[in-house]
């Protein structure tokens, strides 16, 4: 298996549940992304006047540059390190692309809240999608930088170390899990954890636990931001009980939050 993070880096995701990858894919599929969403958006990249909505939500692009940016050889081993190989399936799409415009406009989906990876009663509803202990369904939360993002630029915020806590939360309702709801009502006890903010120059990857809390924000800054927030899908549950103990990073990390490893 190549080996693209170190012991440290390693070590970092499971303790703060994240690890930043910078040049994971090259800056000109950056671009070359950045030109097919521009279109898309329907405003002006030079006219200002035109960027009139605090967000702009895209749907889901399977083009060249992104296929590109998601299957880079540093990323699929990092994959491999944190998850396991074979223990995640190939995304060929990067999702959803919230495009963040300068203004001082509430964009209304700001707050705290972990992903959710299975649906519940209503698949068409989002809110009843739900969240288990072995993460069903989502391996890594990922955040793939389009454009430069700088402090003022609408960077996602992390509370590093949260994804503990979720582990500790999840862990009393079983393979049930909590809905997204339901969770993100109990994102309180993650107030105390150090802020971090996902910066970087495009081409920068933020590979995140899934159980990491997380939130957007207004934009303060001069250029709209082009940001990716896929998951990376899991082949299998995650195992919290393995005979051979070979754990993957997610695993470890989980198995600490809820008390199993030291």
């Amino acid at each position: 298996m190549r080996q693209v993070l170190n012991e440290s880096q390693i070590q970092q995701f499971i303790q703060h549940g994240y690890v930043r990858l910078e040049g994971a894919f090259p800056r000109s599929l950056a671009e070359e992304g950045r030109r097919i969403l521009w279109k898309d958006t329907g405003c002006g990249p030079k006219d200002p006047t035109t960027w009139t909505q605090p967000v702009v939500r895209l749907g889901d692009y399977a083009q060249e540059p992104f296929d590109k940016a998601v299957n880079t050889p540093m990323l699929h081993a990092a994959f491999d390190q944190l998850v396991g190989a074979g223990r995640w399936l190939s995304r060929h799409s990067l999702g959803t692309f919230p495009v963040r415009f300068p203004g001082t406009a509430d964009p209304g989906d700001a707050g705290w809240h972990v992903d959710a990876s299975f649906p519940g009663e209503d698949p068409a509803d989002i809110f009843s999608w739900r969240v288990n202990v072995t993460s069903k369904g989502r391996a890594l939360l990922m955040l793939f930088l389009f454009s430069d993002v700088a402090e003022r630029d609408a960077p996602t915020r992390i509370r590093a170390g949260s994804h503990l806590d979720v582990a500790r939360l999840l862990a009393p309702h079983g393979a049930v899990g909590l809905s997204f709801m339901e969770l993100a009502d109990k994102l309180y006890i993650t107030a105390g954890r150090q802020e971090v903010l996902a910066t970087g120059e495009a081409g920068t990857v933020y590979l995140c636990h899934p159980f990491l809390a997380h939130a957007a924000q207004a934009h303060h800054g001069e250029t709209p931001r082009f940001m990716a927030q896929p998951p990376l899908c899991a082949a299998e549950e995650f195992e919290l009980h393995r005979a051979d103990a070979a754990y993957a990073p997610v695993e470890t990390a989980i198995r600490k939050g809820i008390g199993l490893d030291n």
